[in-house]
């Protein structure tokens, strides 16, 4: 069963309710939320601002139900949602799959 880790970047009172939800839904094992500072384009202008990253470990059976319901939940008119592979240690996966599986 492959590990996925998805990367969510939200502004700070958004990433506590994304987290919420995917843990408290059984979407995601864990979240961790990172504090950050991001400059990107957005409409022709260079932003700044504060975010707080979504680290959310899933499982790839429930990765599709994890970017429905971050969509949601998020209020930015076109959210990062990057997913990446992941391969964890045999305890650590059992513990996913038990928490979530």
């Amino acid at each position: 069963m492959g590990i996925k880790l998805v990367y969510i970047p939200a502004p700070p009172e958004k990433a506590k309710e994304i987290a919420r939800a995917l843990v408290g839904e059984k979407l995601a094992a864990c979240c961790n939320l990172i504090p950050i500072e991001s400059i990107y384009w957005w409409k022709g202008e260079v932003e700044e601002g504060a975010e707080v990253v979504v680290l959310a470990k899933t499982l790839e059976s429930k990765l599709e139900k994890v970017i429905n319901r971050v969509k949601s939940i998020h209020q930015y008119e076109v959210p990062c949602i990057l997913v990446m592979n992941g391969e964890v240690n045999e305890e650590y996966r059992e513990y996913m799959e038990g928490a979530i599986g």
